[in-house]
């Protein structure tokens, strides 16, 4: 097969065809995606039905595993057996279907605000790769929002204000602002805010992107109030219509993103349908950030 590679719009996200992500890939296929990644931030790979072992074995050839939440998770019955998946279902251990209210989807639930992926931990997160298993018909869309294009569609004075600034980020503040704070001193001890600058340069592409979202809460030196409208104002900046892509869900869709260059969240879905994603997600090498 010859690898296709299609823009959806000119420099953000793209279709890749003419590829089995449940095979070894060769060193020249995987430059091919990373050369992708670096100029389109986001992956759309159709008709992919990965098992687990296929799917982490993909996402290892990008770098080291990232564990993200599950470092602050309370501990409970795995129902998948690669520890390097992390099970985005709404179901219980026993694969049924949780009731709306149940506490679990208020992680879920949290996915629908704009984020990046495991900013909340040092090392942070690179490259996520997201397959769609089983997802109802209507809603529950994922969108992705270019933080290179917002970035360089800001003012320049706005620019000057933020170039210097450090943000805060911290896993639990979404959770938090849903009523799910009821977590362990344990497992907050597992994952202690960490601090970001609120610009960086992507080295793959030479680009200067935001680095924000909803685990965003403080900015180093800015009084509390101030600083949250800051960052809701970048946020609502950079999540305008003409920097987003939505991505309508088939059963075996595999997404790929940069989480250093793209914020994403789901959309609204029925809470009483099953709705089963698995995610594998890199961390960045050290000196790739900043």
């Amino acid at each position: 097969m010859v690898m296709n590679i299609e823009a959806v719009t000119p420099d953000f996200a793209a279709s890749v065809t003419g590829v089995d992500l449940r095979q070894t890939l060769s060193d020249d296929s995987l430059s091919q995606i990373k050369q992708a990644m670096a100029r389109y931030g986001v992956l759309i790979f159709r008709d992919q039905p990965l098992n687990d072992d296929q799917h982490a074995a993909f996402t290892r050839r990008f770098g080291p595993i990232d564990k993200g939440l599950l470092l602050g998770s309370q501990k409970r019955k795995r129902r998948l057996s690669n520890a390097d998946v992390i099970d985005l279902a709404n179901v219980d251990p026993e694969g049924n279907v949780l009731p709306a209210e149940n506490s679990r989807n208020v992680s879920l639930i949290a996915n629908q605000f704009w984020h990046s992926d495991s900013s909340f931990k040092d090392p942070p997160a690179k490259y996520s790769i997201l397959c769609g298993i089983d997802l109802p018909e209507g809603g529950g869309e994922t969108e992705f929002a270019d933080q290179r294009a917002a970035y360089d569609a800001l003012s320049d004075a706005l620019k000057a204000r933020i170039e210097n600034l450090i943000a805060e980020h911290w896993a639990f503040h979404s959770r938090a602002m849903l009523g799910g704070s009821n977590h362990t001193a344990e497992e907050m001890d597992a994952l202690p805010s960490v601090h970001w600058p609120l610009v960086h340069t992507i080295p793959e592409s030479g680009r200067k992107s935001l680095f924000i979202g909803i685990h965003t809460r403080e900015i180093a030196g800015i009084p509390t109030a101030e600083a949250r409208m800051l960052l809701h104002e970048l946020l609502e900046q950079a999540t305008q219509r003409q920097f987003v892509h939505r991505h309508n869900w088939q059963n075996h869709d595999v997404l790929m993103w940069d989480n250093q260059c793209t914020l994403h969240r789901g959309r609204p879905y029925d809470l009483n349908k099953l709705r089963a994603l698995r995610r594998c997600t890199t961390e960045v090498v050290l000196e790739n950030v900043g």
